[in-house]
């Protein structure tokens, strides 16, 4: 059995905060007048990944994108955010969406390639959307993101001409080869392909 740990000092996490926000209070900011890109939907605010964590794809000719990929986080909204935006990590999507009030964050363009599939071939052709939760939570499957999530992805769909059903509209445990599990057993795939084909 473990023993119990000391907890820290009121001091010492105080600190530990401290230390923690001095990275962003020292980060530039955007210079007056400088161009922030509309994301490319409109219902989504933009909070870009680091560049070291997707892919700029050929822009000379359109990316044929055929699928959407349905992801779950598996930690909370900022932290995906955050780990987005780290360019150690070598990880990204397109979309996340919060779980609480459906808010969207585009953090990857649709004409670029994001890393979310594991599988090139899937990344390449595919737009990934993250949910904020954890696969064995179902309470963070909440009405307002399967709504606002549909929404988006019907709007991808149409952009695409992508068909609005389960073999284009796919969970990352279904890309060939993947150790991923999610969106997971409590995501409710009948509820949100009719809100998609609703929207």
């Amino acid at each position: 059995m473990e023993r119990a740990r000391p907890r820290p000092s009121r001091r010492l996490l105080l600190q530990g905060t401290a230390l923690a926000a001095v990275p962003y209070v020292l980060l530039p900011e955007r210079p007056a007048g400088a161009h922030v890109p509309a994301p490319d939907y409109a219902l989504a605010v933009w909070r870009p990944a680091s560049a070291a964590n997707y892919t700029v794809a050929d822009h000379s000719a359109a990316r044929p994108v055929d699928r959407v990929i349905i992801h779950v986080t598996q930690t909370t909204y900022t932290k995906t955010l955050f780990v987005f935006e780290n360019p150690s990590q070598h990880v990204s999507a397109h979309y996340v969406v919060r779980s609480a009030d459906g808010h969207t964050s585009q953090c990857v363009r649709e004409a670029d390639i994001a890393w979310h599939a594991g599988d090139w071939e899937h990344n390449s052709r595919s737009i990934g959307i993250e949910h904020e939760g954890w696969v064995d939570e179902p309470a963070y499957f909440t009405g307002v993101m399967y709504e606002t999530s549909a929404r988006l992805t019907a709007a991808i769909c149409a952009r695409y001409g992508i068909p609005k059903d389960r073999e284009h509209i796919i969970g990352h445990h279904e890309v060939p080869g993947t150790d991923h599990t999610d969106p997971g057993s409590h995501w409710d795939w009948e509820r949100y392909i009719r809100l998609v084909n609703a929207a």
